[in-house]
């Protein structure tokens, strides 16, 4: 399982021309779901983002968390997260997961971020979808599990 996160001014996802998800400051988190991922590797992974200090504190430092900023997060599913770009030039997507296991898990993440009183928003698992937003920083983190 891998997260891409970026602290963000603002984001939205659209699918078909319609703003499915929308946040102001916080965090765009990008879900690739991998073969054999389980729950309790999302639940770490949903324990962890939010605690991630990267907000600026009064001094300028990146000390602040999610809640003390009072930030959403904006949850994507991205299959290609799990490309394996080794070998030719067309990247291979072995090591992503079933579709139904992936969007299950993905699914629970919503929940998950909930239940530690995140606002959470997100696109539409399996669809084109346009994702727009502001990099704040910009500042970007990978995280696996």
């Amino acid at each position: 399982m891998r997260a891409v996160i970026q602290r963000v001014y603002d984001a939205s996802v659209t699918v078909d021309g319609e703003v499915v998800g929308s946040i102001e400051r916080g965090l765009l988190v990008y879900l690739g779901v991998g073969e054999g991922d389980t729950e309790e590797q999302l639940k770490w992974i949903c324990e962890k983002i939010p605690k991630i200090r990267c907000f600026r504190d009064e001094h300028g430092k990146m000390n602040l968390d999610l809640k003390q900023v009072d930030g959403q997060i904006l949850l994507v599913s991205q299959f290609t997260l799990l490309a394996n770009l080794r070998k030719g030039n067309r990247p291979s997507y072995d090591r992503a997961a079933d579709p139904k296991i992936a969007e299950a898990l993905y699914d629970k993440a919503f929940s998950l971020f909930e239940e530690q009183g995140v606002p959470v928003s997100g696109g539409v698992f399996g669809s084109h979808m346009h994702v727009r937003y502001t990099n704040d920083g910009p500042v970007t983190f990978t995280l696996d599990a």
